[in-house]
């Protein structure tokens, strides 16, 4: 009896350490696997462990597995994944999480890499992971950490989708929607399509449906439910909102209805001057347009980030005052600058008397001396004004091959002779309830217009043909809906493009000699005296720069120490 309790020991004694040599042998396959290139796919294989020993080897699983994986979007050069948190789970960093790939009709993930980025926005008590763009049929999920790999979730065409939803102040749901291919500036027959909310669209007689409203361009209104109204945070957790096809199908959807931030019309707004703008890598321009705006009067910036990758939130967190109130939104949908800025009128209009929808390379100049705030004013005396249109001056590269070390304002000097269209400041409460904008303006309620200023009044800086470096970033992708990519040979005469320019970021040789036609030192004249600090002989922007620098340095030092 004694030798055969002995065997035993020895016997589980030998299974322990076999089975730890397993395991640890695993780990060292995979940690010594190498990331595939960022511009080809190079597959290797991905050695996982069974979910119940990845729920014991890990040391906060428990944490990791309460979130949950929703939906998954695929753009063109990128996928995104969305995660669900619980408040009491800490959000993701971008090291403990990877992106897997899974061939078509197949559990085991063949690859992984790791992912571009990891975004979030806490109050939403969500993530967006945006992973490496999967090989054609191929999907993609994420892994937390120690291989706990998140369940679920469906995966959805970007232009085929209803992306974002919020509810107005009139109750009614405001839905974002790709893939209806209606006509810009033109109100579509509502009769023809129904809202429909519910958990799984795939299952019709389980949903609630509603009239639509109005529908435009890819902004439907709908009229919300009463169960929806009457719980609306759970709502925002679970229900979604689709818009269907009256004889045919329903759109994907991954909105969930969100309240908007201002359902009742405020007494008084605390800014009386705001601009909303979207932008993607754009940070390294940021601080001067704040800057510069905020000494005109601006105390406001709602920035629509389109998938930046260049620490925009760093740069952001830099110049956040009392006088530089900045919000980043996340904004990764393509193509759709025009449902971007009337989402961001509606966010703005419980703070914002005024709301101005320019560019980070776009600045507003006042030749007459007056204030930014003087200007608005003196328009707001007539009270069925509703937006205000400022035209706008192109400047070209003004003979420089780099960029300018001042900024743009001060090394941008020579534009074009004659105005290119114009940009608009709005009155958010006076918006058509469809929202139609053309990103240049929008369309009013009944009983008010537009005001076009006088250019000796206010004009807008736009340096719009920057350093070859600086410019060929817009061959990229255009954000307008209706507007061509300039990779594509459409619309080749038009003002959206550049003159001359074919579909190719090929530099000409005259590049930075272009579109100049008249000299123009107005603003830098402005900037340089009333922004240069007297001591250092520099301008703001090239502060931060250098505290910036500082900063780093310090960081390194410590590193090293």
């Amino acid at each position: 009896m004694r030798d055969r309790r002995k065997r035993n020991v020895v016997s589980w004694s030998a299974l322990f350490w076999c089975t730890f040599f397993l395991l640890l042998l695993s780990y060292l396959l995979f940690t010594s696997s190498r990331f595939f290139s960022p511009d080809t796919f190079h597959p290797e294989l991905v050695h996982t462990l069974p979910t119940p020993l990845n729920k014991a080897l890990s040391d906060d699983s428990s944490l990791h597995f309460r979130s949950s994986l929703q939906e998954t979007v695929t753009l063109p050069d990128q996928a995104l994944v969305f995660l669900n948190h619980p408040q009491t789970v800490r959000p993701f960093a971008k090291e403990d999480i990877n992106c897997l790939y899974f061939p078509a009709n197949s559990s085991v993930p063949h690859s992984w890499r790791p992912p571009i980025d990891v975004d979030g926005e806490e109050h939403l008590r969500k993530q967006m992971v945006r992973c490496p763009l999967p090989p054609p049929g191929f999907t993609v999920s994420i892994r937390v950490r120690s291989n706990a790999q998140l369940q679920g979730g469906h995966s959805h065409r970007w232009d085929l989708l209803v992306y974002e939803a919020l509810v107005d102040r009139d109750n009614s749901t405001v839905v974002f929607v790709k893939g209806l291919g209606l006509r810009p500036e033109r109100v579509s027959n509502a009769s023809k399509f129904e809202c429909v909310y519910g958990w799984d669209f795939r299952k019709i007689k389980y949903v609630l449906r509603s009239n639509v409203m109005s529908i435009a361009q890819e902004i439907a209104r709908c009229t919300t439910p009463r169960s929806v109204l009457s719980n609306p945070n759970r709502t925002h957790d679970s229900v979604k909102v689709s818009i269907r096809v009256k004889g045919g199908g329903t759109l994907n959807s991954i909105a969930r209805p969100l309240l908007s931030p201002g359902l009742r019309t405020p007494d008084r707004k605390p800014h009386e001057m705001c601009i909303c703008t979207m932008l993607r890598n754009q940070a390294q321009f940021l601080k001067e347009w704040v800057i510069y705006h905020a000494h005109i009067g601006v105390r406001r910036w709602f920035v629509y980030d389109n998938n930046s990758d260049d620490d925009i939130e760093d740069v952001i967190a830099s110049i956040f005052s009392v006088k530089h109130n900045i919000s980043r939104h996340i904004w990764p949908w393509i193509k759709t600058q025009e449902a971007g800025f009337a989402h961001c009128a509606l966010r703005a209009r419980d703070s914002c008397k005024w709301v101005g929808f320019i560019d980070v390379d776009e600045f507003f100049y006042l030749p007459s001396g007056l204030s930014l705030l003087d200007v608005l004013r003196n328009q707001a005396k007539n009270v069925s004004v509703g937006e205000i249109r400022v035209s706008c001056h192109s400047f070209g590269p003004s003979g420089l091959t780099q960029m300018p070390p001042q900024g743009v304002t001060v090394g941008y000097t020579c534009r074009k002779a004659t105005a290119e269209r114009h940009k608009s400041i709005v009155n958010p409460e006076v918006l058509n309830s469809t929202l139609i904008n053309v990103v240049h303006h929008f369309h009013l309620r009944d009983g008010f217009h537009y005001m076009n200023l006088e250019r000796s009044e206010m004009v807008i800086n736009h340096y719009k043909y920057q350093v070859w470096e600086v410019f060929k970033e817009k061959f990229y992708r255009r954000v307008a809906t209706y507007v061509a990519d300039w990779q594509e040979d459409q619309n080749a005469g038009s003002k959206d493009r550049a003159p001359g320019l074919g579909t190719k970021a090929v530099e000409p040789e005259d590049w930075s000699s272009r579109f100049c036609e008249v000299n123009d030192t107005g603003l830098r004249d402005v900037v340089l005296q009333n922004l240069t600090n007297r001591r250092t002989h520099l301008l703001p922007w090239q502060e931060e720069h250098r505290r910036g620098r500082r900063r780093s340095r310090k960081k390194k030092g410590k590193h090293k120490g």
